[in-house]
């Protein structure tokens, strides 16, 4: 009986040894996942549909960085739209991380403020509602990868 007791408590303390050895890492923010490394255009949906063929060659091949302070970089790379889109922008989340908002739009005929459909370590997901004439106001999904 005197061996199952020691047995028990030898068990017991190295359940509790090792469960304080463990130190508790607080998960991502959306700030660390968007600032992690360069963003890159991998996909658009209009209303649904894919319509990543008719957007632009010179947006994506863009590359979008964000940095930690709220500051941003937009690079053209090999093909320049005319207007280039600006080469720096300031960003913040809005509505409790729900909204990034750019103080430029990304986009012609949309806003700055973008409603964010998923943000992790590989994925940027981003809509809004734009008007792209000549079709009615639709919303807009914007896929980044790293």
């Amino acid at each position: 009986m005197n061996k199952l007791v020691l047995f028990a408590a030898l068990c017991f303390s190295t359940v509790l040894f090792n469960s304080c050895d463990k130190t508790d890492e607080a998960p991502p923010t959306n700030t660390d996942y968007i600032t992690k490394s360069s963003w890159k255009f991998s996909s658009a949906k209009a209303g649904g549909i894919d319509v990543t063929a008719q957007v632009p060659a010179c947006f994506k091949d863009n590359t979008m960085l964000f940095a930690a302070n709220g500051t941003g970089t937009i690079n053209e790379n090999t093909i320049v739209c005319t207007p280039a889109s600006p080469a720096n922008f300031t960003w913040v989340f809005q509505n409790n991380g729900t909204q990034i908002s750019l103080n430029t739009p990304l986009v012609s005929g949309g806003s700055g403020v973008f409603t964010i459909v998923l943000l992790n370590d590989v994925s940027l997901v981003v809509s809004q509602t734009m008007t792209i004439a000549p079709a009615p106001p639709t919303t807009v999904e914007l896929t980044f990868i790293h």
